[in-house]
């Protein structure tokens, strides 16, 4: 399915609110003048609220696990608004809130 292309300026929070970036964008290819994201760039996680009471902690990294099938930079599939991760050390997901709404992939 196509989605939108992820950049350094989408919008990515874990389920339980905490902001996510990416470690390492592609500086070779630029999207709405901003550098796109690879699915091999891991997310840091900051603010997470969740305390659990098995004390595994709040979200603090993020692995994609889910990315394009077609579109590649740098050999590496580039990240969607449909791509999927998952947190270390909680198991939940990343929530892509906002992107560029100008070029699609799949």
């Amino acid at each position: 399915m196509p989605g939108y292309i992820l950049h350094m300026g989408a919008t990515v929070m874990c389920m339980h609110g905490g902001q996510a970036q990416p470690t390492a964008p592609n500086p070779r290819v630029k999207v709405g003048g901003q550098m796109v994201v690879t699915q091999s760039a891991p997310y840091t996680v900051a603010g997470c609220p969740f305390v659990p009471p098995s004390g595994n902690g709040p979200c603090v990294t993020a692995q994609w696990i889910v990315a394009a099938t077609r579109v590649k930079v740098g050999g590496v599939p580039v990240l969607l608004q449909d791509s999927q991760a998952i947190c270390t050390p909680t198991g939940t997901g990343l929530n892509i809130l906002v992107t560029q709404v100008r070029v699609k992939a799949t």
